[in-house]
């Protein structure tokens, strides 16, 4: 098998040593990789730093286009890419096919953004003693931008940092997940089909260990991460640098009588298990009032039991294998321990090869692993509340905060639970699973820090600086 080359500022390059990338599945090879040495590493980071000085003075419209650029080859190579999704990480073909066109849109958005940045005015006569003044606030690139992205959106998460990066004028440079880092060297292919500076992206397929050392690294100026709860020691690493993390969640969904239970059901058992419930919002907790409890509990088990589990390249099945033999035996002893501990099985609860068919459990108590930490695999767990003001407290007993589900009718239960609920984003009569690429998207407390979402993403990688023009007519 030919080595397949990782991407420095333009250059293609095998390294020295080889990696082999392989199926979650069936252990297949997918790729033989070249891995970066240190000289490939430093060149990375030094023609990052170089080309900040020419990319920060880009016109909007060389960024747009070629964020454009992007955006329409990816649209071109969708089912390529799903494969490829597919393969490298075991996602089902339906949902990596969802991912890629996430993708198409997220570099549009990106290119859309670059041409709204556009500053803001700002009258300074507002005191006498201010005399007639004017400010105009301009919007600012930090520098260049180290971008460290999870397994479990090879292709989307990528974009995530790399589409707000190239927006503002940032070079980036890429870690991507040790077993996923294909996804990330397809969007290099196509980044280098662009007019922009070669330097303001390099993806380099490193370990871990590896990448700390450019966490350290002080050319870089900011820190995208997204991941486990390591964001907070590497944020550490460095305090001067700008920094936004997404992390864990173990996310909770309320479902309440007033809710249309069919629809709840269907979308709680898309949310739970749709890959293999390796998202950080992924639903994992669902409280449900207890008038309707045992009702909608019988609904759910119908439709996580219809789930298909299976090879993730067959386009009917909806479960793939989790990630690793590591990731299964922990999601496998959690629900043993849990079982252990009085839990019930309402269905699933057993493994078979490198797959995990979707769980539901009832009776957890809050010290259970299954419910206070992040499973990050196809468990799901059930509980009654009586009350809508107890469901948003049980739901926000839990170290973490990314985005949580109501089901409800109420105008004003959802409004009260946008207020209360210590979360990044409240989705109301969906799953907290749901994520439309433009909006705001990250987490409160063990959740994150800072925010995604293109727009949002821009003003993170940036700061605002003003210009105040003095005696000038007003």
């Amino acid at each position: 098998m030919t080595t397949r080359p990782f991407y420095i500022a333009g250059a293609w390059r095998t390294g020295h040593d080889v990696v082999e990338v392989t199926s979650p599945y069936d252990g297949r090879v997918v790729a033989s990789l070249g891995v970066p040495t240190d000289d490939d590493v430093e060149e990375a980071v030094a023609r990052a730093a170089e080309t900040f000085t020419e990319s920060r003075h880009l016109p909007t419209h060389a960024r747009s286009e070629a964020l454009m650029h992007v955006s329409r080859r990816i649209g071109e190579r969708v089912d390529e890419l799903a494969e490829l999704i597919a393969r490298e990480g075991g996602k089902p073909l339906k949902w990596s096919r969802i991912e890629v066109t996430r993708a198409v849109s997220t570099f549009r958005w990106a290119a859309e953004e670059a041409r709204r940045m556009d500053g803001e005015f700002l009258a300074l006569d507002t005191e006498e003693s201010l005399g007639s003044r004017a400010g105009i606030v301009r919007r600012f690139a930090f520098g260049p931008v180290l971008g460290i992205s999870p397994f479990n959106f090879p292709v989307n998460l990528v974009a995530h940092k790399v589409a707000p990066a190239l927006a503002v004028g940032a070079p980036i440079v890429v870690k991507p997940a040790g077993v996923t880092p294909l996804g990330a060297l397809a969007i290099a292919e196509l980044f280098d089909e662009t007019d922009l500076p070669k330097g303001m992206l390099s993806v380099l397929p490193i370990s871990s260990d590896r990448a700390q050392r450019l966490v350290e690294d002080r050319r870089f100026k900011k820190l995208s991460f997204t991941g486990s709860g390591i964001g907070w020691r590497l944020k550490g690493l460095d305090p001067r640098k700008h920094a936004t993390l997404e992390l864990g969640g173990n996310a909770g969904v309320i479902v309440h009588s007033d809710a249309d239970l069919d629809h709840a059901a269907t979308r709680v058992a898309v949310g739970g298990y749709y890959q293999a419930g390796q998202s950080c919002i992924a639903v994992q907790r669902v409280l449900i009032q207890s008038e309707i409890y045992e009702d909608f509990v019988a609904r759910l088990v119908k439709q996580v039991e219809s789930l298909k589990v299976g090879d993730p390249l067959d386009p009917t099945v909806d479960v793939g294998p989790v990630i690793d033999a590591g990731a299964l035996d922990r999601i496998d002893a959690w629900v043993k321990e849990a079982v252990a501990q009085g839990a019930e099985i309402l269905t699933g609860g057993r493994r078979e090869g490198p797959l995990y068919f979707p769980t539901l459990l009832a009776n957890t108590r809050p010290e259970m692993k299954v419910r206070c930490e992040e499973v990050f695999g196809p468990v799901v767990t059930v509980q009654p509340y009586q009350t809508f003001e107890e469901a948003l407290a049980e739901l926000n007993n839990s170290e973490y905060g990314l985005q949580a589900g109501v089901f409800t009718s109420s105008i004003e239960r959802a409004m009260l639970a946008h207020r209360e609920l210590e979360v990044g984003g409240v989705i109301v009569n969906d799953v907290s699973a749901f994520r439309a690429d433009q909006m705001p998207y990250g987490g409160s407390k063990e959740s994150g820090y800072g925010r995604e979402g293109l727009r949002y993403a821009m003003q993170e990688m940036t700061e605002p600086r003003i210009m105040v023009l003095s005696h000038v007519p007003l």
